[in-house]
């Protein structure tokens, strides 16, 4: 398996990365871009899905990460372990490459303060149950309790960076 990494929210939509799916009845590791065609034909692309609502059937993928940046705060698992983000993905279609979105949720708790909205999260517990799909989405789609994240603020002027090492 390869390592997870750091995944940056504000990474421009076309960025690859090592997304894992079913294809054909396997499990298999391929990297795509980052960002679906939107269905209404609209030219800009979308990056992230609301999941509230409704069903992903078919399609699934997950993004492994180690921890996820927004503006200047990452966020970790307290734990310390890596985790996935719940995702879709779509064939190649006209021209538009075959890439992925992730879903997102209500933020949880933790993340609340600095957003309303978050990127779902799973545990590597929850992958396969999200990649079959046996559980209703409501049911995994949602936020993981309180004090599961660890929350970092970074610093943005690179002055206050030396100053702090």
């Amino acid at each position: 398996m390869t390592s997870a990494t750091i995944f940056h929210s504000d990474a421009p939509l076309d960025e690859r990365r090592v997304i894992i799916r079913r294809h054909d009845g396997d499990v298999e590791m391929v990297e795509l871009p980052w960002g679906l065609r939107p269905r209404d034909g609209d030219a800009r692309a979308v990056n992230v899905v609301r999941s509230e609502g409704r069903t992903f059937p078919s399609h699934r993928c997950l993004v492994p990460a180690s921890e996820f940046r927004h503006r200047s705060f990452s966020f970790s698992l307290a734990n310390g372990d890596w985790f996935y983000f719940a995702g879709i993905w779509r064939p190649a279609i006209e021209d538009w490459p075959e890439a992925y979105a992730i879903l997102t949720i209500e933020a949880n708790a933790d993340l609340a303060p600095f957003h309303d909205r978050q990127m779902a999260v799973l545990t590597r517990d929850q992958r396969m149950a999200w990649l079959d799909g046996p559980v209703p989405e409501e049911e995994i789609l949602r936020p993981l309790r309180a004090g599961t994240f660890r929350v970092k603020r970074h610093s943005t002027d690179p002055v206050q960076a030396t100053l702090a090492v």
